[in-house]
């Protein structure tokens, strides 16, 4: 904030509210303790702003009273109530309005010429130009949605990718009993955001169905309802041997992790990448190291010059089993420490979930999921959010607004905003089809602060999200 002349006792009662309310944000943060410090800070700039333009003292009183209304909004948060801060920070933003008041009462009246020069327009007024809905359109097209050409040739090298493993596979492991590799995830559903970085290749693993069962989370010794469990059964009948997959096994049960082992062996360690790279021309090769299988792809130096991006393609090869509609994934990452455990996928299911929905009402639940997703990616505070609970959140938020036309995309973009606030001071966000899953769970205490005190100035200023 920049202020001249004899504003400068206020400056400083200001910056005294700005330095006391900054310094001490470690001790009054949490969820609850962000609204104080975001809305209380908002509203005590737009107070100077307001103040800042009165030509006279009775406009300065109007101003003023507009300014401590928005601070009502501070007593919507319980938490704060229950921490004893409001008192507080109330009565120091409350000791630096009344200077401001009396610098600005004292101020002399400016000349002819200063009352008529124009005042440069600042950013942020030149943001409010557009309404929010506009703010929203505007986002999702330049930030959300991905060109066509983009899309296209991000798919067009993971099948390309997809047909080479593909084609390595049955020549070197034909007995290997493998569905049809095909192209996955948000790349093919039209729900990645911001660029074309990554795909998913699915390689789905074909079991005897009278040889293995897959187990529920809930009934294995887990306990956890997306870690699931597939058993060898008919050991009597059919003994060990009888199936490929048997030599995976650890426990009598089919292990993940051995699953992921032999596919990093069999394809990322053994395949002629710089031959593939020649013949793509592409720099394709292997990212080692890590519990999953992905590979990493390049433009050449001539598509490089072309497009003007080396921007990297990453796919991750998924091996997964479908039963009915059902899929378990292999992914140790996500079911570590346990070898035998498989990842109950419910991307499937939402992803279907919010079409259905769209499809029925003409909806904009998608595109009001890429829009939360882009924000969420571009926003440093906010990037621990990953898909998965933005997902649930709009399914939850479905269940009691019909409403999602595109006219009222700004309202329940608001409301998105106000649900997760909710949900981060409960420390819970349930799963849709599986509410005894939180997709919270993963996020430390200082990640929820940070994201609360975002969002909480989001409130009265959606359009910080939106920059």
């Amino acid at each position: 904030m920049n202020f001249q002349g004899s504003r400068r006792r206020g400056e400083d009662g200001i910056a005294m509210v700005i330095d006391f309310l900054l310094s001490n944000a470690r001790l009054v943060l949490g969820v609850g303790g962000a609204a104080m410090l975001g809305i209380a800070t908002l509203a005590v700039k737009r107070l100077i702003e307001r103040a800042g333009r009165a030509a006279d003292d009775e406009k300065v009183e109007q101003k003023m009273a507009e300014s401590w209304e928005e601070l009502s909004l501070v007593k919507a948060s319980p938490t704060l109530i229950r921490k004893g801060i409001e008192g507080v920070v109330m009565k120091h933003v409350a000791k630096a309005a009344r200077q401001q008041k009396a610098d600005l009462c004292q101020q002399p009246q400016m000349s002819s010429m200063e009352q008529t020069k124009p005042e440069s327009k600042s950013k942020r007024l030149q943001l409010c130009v557009l309404s929010l809905q506009e703010r929203l359109q505007q986002y999702y097209h330049t930030r959300a949605a991905l060109a066509p050409p983009e899309v296209q040739r991000a798919q067009s090298l993971a099948l390309d990718i997809c047909t080479e493993i593909q084609g390595f596979l049955h020549s070197r492991h034909p007995d290997m009993p493998l569905g049809e590799m095909s192209l996955g995830g948000s790349l093919l559903d039209d729900l990645q955001v911001v660029s074309a970085d990554h795909a998913c290749l699915l390689v789905p693993l074909q079991l005897e169905a009278s040889l293995w069962r897959l187990i529920p989370g809930e009934e294995t010794l887990l306990t956890h309802p997306l870690h699931w469990m597939v058993r060898r059964i008919n050991l009597e009948y059919f003994p060990r041997g009888r199936s490929y997959w048997d030599r995976y096994l650890v426990g009598g049960y089919l292990s993940a992790e051995a699953v992921v082992n032999m596919f990093s062996k069999a394809v990322m360690e053994t395949i002629n990448w710089p031959s593939i790279s020649s013949t793509m021309d592409c720099l394709v090769r292997p990212v080692l190291g890590g519990p999953d299988l992905r590979l990493e792809i390049r433009p050449g130096r001539e598509k490089e010059g072309a497009e003007g991006s080396d921007q990297p393609l990453f796919i991750s090869m998924l091996p997964l089993l479908r039963q009915e509609d059902v899929v378990l994934t292999a992914q140790p990452e996500l079911t570590s420490p346990w070898v035998n455990a498989w990842h109950l996928s419910l991307y499937p299911w939402e992803t279907r979930r919010l079409a259905q929905l769209d499809a029925a009402d003409n909806g904009h639940r998608r595109h009001m999921l890429k829009i939360l997703k882009a924000v969420c990616r571009l926003n440093p505070a906010l990037r621990p959010l990953e898909a998965a609970p933005l997902a649930n959140l709009i399914l939850h938020l479905s269940d009691s607004e019909s409403d999602w036309s595109e006219i009222s995309l700004d309202a329940r973009f608001q409301q998105c905003i106000t649900e997760l606030i909710g949900y981060l001071e409960q420390g819970a966000l349930h799963s849709y089809f599986k509410p005894a899953v939180n997709l919270l769970s993963g996020l430390s205490e200082d990640q929820v602060d940070q994201m609360g005190f975002m969002l909480y100035c989001a409130v009265s200023e959606p359009e910080i999200l939106l920059i």
